[in-house]
Order: C-alpha cells, then structure tokens, then sequence
C-alpha cells in the first residue's frame, strides 16, 4: 500500500521516464540523481534498455557515486546487454567501489546545473548536471 505521494519518494525509474519524455526524448542526457531525493528501485542494474512507452529505446549506463546516482542514457535501438551489464558490475566490485564514490564527492564540487523534473503527480524532483546541455544536441 502506498502512502501519501508527500511521503513516499518517487522511483529512480519515474524520475529517468518523466526526464527523457520532458525532454522530448532527447538523443542523449546525462544525469545525477540525489540517493536521498529516490527510491532505487533499479539497484544492481548498470547497462540496460529502457523503452518508453512512445516505443523509444534508450541504452542506461548507470552507476551509484555517492551522494548521486549518475545515469547516461542515449538512444539506441534495443540490444542484449547482459553481458556489458555483468561487465560493470565486476568493475565496481572488484574496484571496492571507490572511484565511483571519488566521483560523486568530485561531482559536488563540479555540477553547475540543476533542472527539475515533473512527475505525472506534480511532483518535482531536482536533477543534476555539470553542465547545462543543449537539449536535442547530437553530441
């Protein structure tokens, strides 16, 4: 059951659809999320397809780098990316994790840009850049 919209934070998930269709499902974007501001419900996953329901495809490189969740989405057709997935989530453990935590505390000091996310419930939710992009931009 779910609590009041106030008290429950929205999905990881939520927040990357809403982004990418508020942007007119852009070719590219690249992302921080607050831990504190989501749910992580796409906990473990690092390469994968995320499809809108316009039928858009977008490849999902993401990672943890605490306090942030970095997501880098660019669109491309559907493909089997289990084993990239398996890939990364070797790198980050057998690295113990630490250059991604070295990244989110260096992220904090970089990210000049902050733009909000509108949630079909007329949440907002802040994400995070380190620079602010050229919507629609192929690079």
């Amino acid at each position: 059951m779910r609590l009041s919209a106030n008290l429950m934070k929205p999905k990881a998930s939520e927040i990357l659809t809403a982004y990418l269709k508020q942007c007119n499902e852009p070719p590219w974007t690249s992302y921080f999320v607050k831990f504190r501001d989501v749910e992580n419900d796409q906990r473990g996953r690092s390469h994968f397809n995320w499809t809108l329901d316009s039928g858009a495809n977008y490849h999902i490189l993401r990672t943890g780098c605490y306090p942030y969740m970095k997501y880098h989405c660019s669109k491309r057709a559907i493909q089997d990316l289990s084993m990239e997935d398996k890939f990364f989530r070797f790198l980050k453990v057998i690295n113990l994790g630490l250059p991604m935590l070295f990244y989110g505390l260096a992220a904090i000091h970089l990210i000049s840009h902050t733009e909000l996310v509108h949630l079909p419930n007329g949440d907002r939710v802040p994400i995070y850049f380190l620079y602010a992009e050229d919507k629609g931009s192929m690079h």
